[in-house]
């Protein structure tokens, strides 16, 4: 048997096989491009994960209050002057909370171990204010619409007594 190659030129076939045709001309591939991928999560963002992931895993061998204190170590500036105030704020005025940190930022939390409220520091974000902030196990519903976190640039005795007065309904 006898077939016609992609030129037109007849080609011998051994008896039962098959001979695919060569193509004719050859087409040049356009180079594939490869799609520009942006970082979905910021470094900061990255780095509260993998803290989020490593305080999980340590669970119940993790010491709170190190912890705390560890990561109020590594703030500078006001930022750390206001998280140290916020920890004996939060030991006076809310002492059924229990220090941890959260997402690697000072936290306090339940005895469930859920984080009640927790401090975000200025510097973490590169925001001109920290934030002190409530989750959901925080009991601070008033009506349909309340407040959850507060921004933070310097904590004087009023400071003081509005976070001691919001503590103090956030776990009453």
């Amino acid at each position: 048997m006898q077939s016609t190659g992609g030129a037109g030129i007849l080609m011998p076939t051994p008896p039962g096989q098959w001979i695919r045709p060569m193509a004719t001309s050859k087409t040049a591939k356009a180079p594939v491009k490869k799609a520009e991928t942006k970082q979905v999560f910021s470094d900061v963002e990255l780095e509260a994960m993998q803290a989020a992931r490593n305080e999980r895993r340590r669970g119940s061998k993790a010491d709170g209050e190190a912890d705390l204190k560890a990561a109020i170590e590594k703030l500078e500036g006001l930022d750390r002057t206001i998280a140290e105030g916020l920890h004996r704020i939060v030991t006076a005025n809310a002492p059924s909370l229990l220090p941890k940190t959260w997402y690697g930022m000072p936290a306090w939390a339940n005895a469930d171990g859920k984080a009640v409220c927790f401090f975000q520091a200025a510097s973490k974000f590169k925001a001109r204010y920290g934030t002190f902030g409530f989750n959901p196990e925080a009991r601070l519903d008033d009506g349909n619409i309340w407040a959850t976190s507060f921004a933070l640039l310097k904590l004087g005795a009023d400071e003081e007594a509005q976070i001691a007065a919001l503590l103090r309904k956030a776990v009453g």
